[in-house]
């Protein structure tokens, strides 16, 4: 009998393995991938419990409070929203810089149309993230070389969506006490329901479900000037979130209305940027509570501004009906909308369909 060739086979693993790291490293994803990957185990290298932190005398009161509310909500999210949470939220840790990730958007001037990027698992997303600064202001610099819209932002949390257990970072805890529950929660949703590939639908489910059960969890501590103030944000984005939609079906017209010429496509989207401006200071602003007005003069507003913030407030109507239609009940809301999308290539559509009498 023949013997099995072991060495053989285990040269050719390790030379497989050679050729796809190799690959892996030659490519702008895999470059990507690494250095994700690089700065999320330093962040997960520097997790300690919540309860070892609350208990550290070195710990700020002012901190302490803050994970302990952190612990609360997260413990609302899954006793009382039947949320999956596994062990994220769990842990804190202790970055050290002030900014976790820059995200980046992208759009084409000449159409309402993201540009998205392809990710392993999650499919095709419409913004990327990036840990180091410089990073991000090359990609936008290329972008803009290009004639896309941009727009880059800050975000001091992000979710791993279960594959991970994610702690706590400090650049989340210095939110306000109403916005750090909306953020533990809003994070948690996406473990429980993410629909690979349709980032407007998963986020603005997250915003539905960080805002009302935000808004649940104060009202279950007995805090209703919390409560209070989580809705008001809520109906502010429900407010925003109407102004994005109507600015973009002006824009669809006026694109629909200079077919072919890409040149004038872009005077008319300028010209309803404008109108918008005029819209959001004079008739939205003043819809809205505690806002500063000033801010809206200035607040960037193009095809990259405008597809980025609906990502997260895309027919929030929607959502809030079938709280509606669920005894205002956000559980049975969440299990409903599940249920709803399940398989469907549709979900706003699926859930228009499920508010139907």
């Amino acid at each position: 009998m023949r013997s099995f060739p072991v060495r053989r086979v285990i040269r050719w693993v390790f030379i497989g393995l050679g050729a796809i790291a190799a690959v892996v490293v030659a490519t702008p994803l895999g470059r990507y991938l690494i250095r994700a990957g690089w700065e999320e185990a330093k962040i997960l290298s520097r997790r300690e419990r919540i309860e070892d932190v609350i208990a550290n005398p070195r710990t700020s009161e002012s901190l302490r409070d803050r994970l302990r509310l952190v612990a609360a909500a997260r413990q609302f999210a899954v006793d009382s929203l039947g949320l999956s949470a596994g062990k994220s939220f769990t842990t804190y840790a202790q970055l050290d810089r002030d900014t976790l990730v820059l995200v980046l958007s992208a759009a084409y001037r000449d159409r309402l149309e993201a540009y998205r990027w392809w990710f392993p698992i999650v499919g095709r997303l419409p913004y990327k993230g990036y840990f180091r600064a410089e990073d991000a202001r090359r990609a936008r610099e290329d972008f803009d070389s290009r004639g896309f819209d941009t727009y880059l932002r800050q975000a001091s949390a992000f979710s791993t969506l279960g594959w991970l257990n994610d702690p706590l970072l400090s650049t989340t805890v210095r939110a306000d006490t109403s916005w750090l529950a909306n953020t533990v929660i809003h994070e948690l949703s996406h473990n429980t329901l993410f629909v690979a590939g349709d980032a407007e639908f998963s986020e603005s489910f997250a915003s539905f479900i960080g805002a009302r059960g935000a808004e649940a969890f104060f009202r279950s501590r007995n805090a209703p000037e919390a409560a209070a103030a989580v809705a008001e944000d809520w109906a502010n984005d429900q407010v925003l979130g109407e102004f994005w939609e109507q600015t973009a079906k002006a824009l669809d017209s006026a694109y629909r209305a200079w077919p072919g010429d890409s040149a004038a496509r872009v005077v008319a989207r300028d010209s309803v940027y404008a109108r918008a401006r005029r819209v959001l200071v004079d008739s939205v602003g003043p819809r809205l509570h505690g806002v500063n007005m000033e801010g809206l003069a200035t607040i960037q507003l193009d095809n990259a501004a405008l597809l980025a913030r609906r990502v997260y407030a895309q027919r929030l109507d929607l959502f809030d009906s079938v709280w509606v239609r669920n005894g205002r009940n956000v559980r049975q809301t969440i299990g409903a909308v599940r249920t709803a999308v399940r398989d469907s290539p549709d979900p706003f559509g699926a859930l228009e369909r499920l508010l139907r009498p």
